[in-house]
């Protein structure tokens, strides 16, 4: 961890430095630990650390952009010159009006000692406990045991200036046999919350349960989902739609349905960088503070996401949302939450007369983005109900299905969520904190031999 009094003087020397009209500063440093286990055995501990700095370059309506790891002073100074070199040569956007001053974003405590600090010989100790397990049930494990911590500083020639730091603790677990697999994952910024052995346990037992399936017709189903499916469904709809770019564009699933009753009133989706519940994050990556946005309100549909170029076409303010600029995605969300309901998964399981139980989504494609309708698999454990009760494994099922209109379809919804947690970028981590969800009637157009 470098610390905000090493940061910040790295980003005033760097706009210092510039001579462009306006000047952003952006570094983003983290620290990596990751032990990653296969056939039931350690095979990798490696730990990366690393800063980059990304300067932003205004020159009138064009700007440029330059990263580099070196922090020097010449290197400091040749990623300046880059980034004002790049914007002097880009075409004139008369829809770019500059940066903009943004407050001192709240300081939000989620740096926890213990994780930062975790070492490879814990984290082995947990995976060992795992990997012994599935080799007594006959089962081959892999996955990884990671923990990191990101410090995030912003800072542009207008003013702002901002400093986030934060841990994150991530456990993922495949089980696999013959012809079953069995996955599950969790998140949190403090790795005291995660039990790993819980973890490996529920990927264990899905695989042992999974064995033998046998094919089903491809048709229209009920389905439960479980947490990891629910994130497949946010996370397609992130990208696809939440953004006031794709909105502006005319491609986004919101268009033309917002302020309509589009999903189930039990669907309510929001992001929000600042909930502990998730792993915050206070301001986005123009220093923005982050705003609490509500993408659905009870099945009905909201805003998009703003940053500050998207919102100035439509004389709005930023929501916080901005992503670096060279992603080229405009605003994303970060932080989404999907609100918990009454049920449990058992109470589902109880409340079905004929359907599938899934685990996982896979290989997900969007295929008309204006409808979400997307193609993919199931994966990691597909289970026949009948009379409200699991009675068998099945072969995995192809699907091509509107993910508006399953989330319409909606029934029930798990009074408990789950957080997960995956690397969007180095140093720039996704969170969805989900429930599982009973849908009515989901489409699949395909089967597994």
């Amino acid at each position: 961890m470098i610390g905000s009094e090493k940061i910040f003087p790295v980003l005033k020397q760097t706009l210092k430095a510039s001579t462009a009209d306006q000047t952003e500063a952006m570094l983003i440093a983290h620290d990596s630990q990751l032990t990653r286990f296969a056939n039931n055995y350690i095979h990798q501990n490696v730990a990366e650390t690393n800063a980059v700095l990304s300067v932003r370059a205004v020159m009138g309506n064009r700007q440029g952009v330059a990263t580099t790891n070196d922090l020097s002073t010449e290197g400091i100074e040749r990623a300046v010159e880059t980034a004002r070199l790049s914007a002097s040569k880009q075409p004139e956007d008369p829809d770019f009006h500059g940066l903009t001053e943004s407050p001192a974003a709240q300081t939000i405590p989620v740096f926890d000692e213990q994780t930062a600090g975790f070492s490879p010989e814990e984290r082995a100790r947990a995976v060992d406990i795992i990997c012994r397990k599935a080799k007594e049930r006959s089962v081959i494990g892999s996955g990884y045991f990671k923990t990191s911590t990101v410090e995030t500083a912003v800072a542009n020639s207008l003013g702002t200036m901002n400093y986030h730091v934060g841990t994150v603790a991530d456990f993922s677990m495949t089980a696999m046999t013959d012809d079953s697999a069995g996955r599950a994952q969790a998140s949190a910024w403090k790795v005291s919350e995660l039990n790993p052995e819980e973890i490996g346990d529920e990927a264990i037992d899905k695989a042992h349960r999974g064995q033998h399936p046998r094919k089903v017709e491809p048709g229209e189903y009920t389905i439960i989902a479980e947490p990891y499916v629910t994130e497949d469904l946010v996370i397609m709809l992130a990208w696809i739609g939440m953004s006031a770019m794709a909105v502006q564009e005319e491609r986004s699933w919101m268009n033309e349905r917002m302020g309509k009753q589009a999903m189930n009133s039990l669907i309510s989706i929001w992001d929000d960088g600042n909930d502990p519940m998730g792993c915050p994050s206070p301001f986005d990556y123009e220093g923005v503070p982050r705003q609490r946005v509500s993408i659905v309100e009870k099945g009905v549909v909201g805003s998009p996401l703003y940053d500050t170029y998207t919102a100035r076409k439509e004389n709005r303010h930023s929501t916080g949302h901005a992503t670096p600029l060279g992603f080229g995605l405009g605003p994303f969300p970060l932080n989404l939450f999907m609100a918990g309901g009454e049920s449990t998964l058992e109470d589902m399981v109880k409340s079905t007369k004929r359907g599938l139980y899934i685990a996982t989504f896979w290989y997900t494609r969007p295929m008309h983005p204006r409808d979400a309708v997307i193609t993919g698999m199931t994966r990691d454990g597909v289970f026949m109900i009948e009379n409200g009760e699991i009675t068998h494994p099945v072969k995995n099922l192809r699907f091509t299905q509107s993910y508006v209109d399953a989330l319409a379809n909606v029934e029930m919804v798990s009074r408990e969520t789950q957080r997960i947690t995956w690397e969007f970028e180095q140093g720039i981590n996704f969170t969805a904190r989900i429930p599982a969800l009973k849908i009515s009637a989901f489409k699949f157009t395909g089967s597994t031999v």
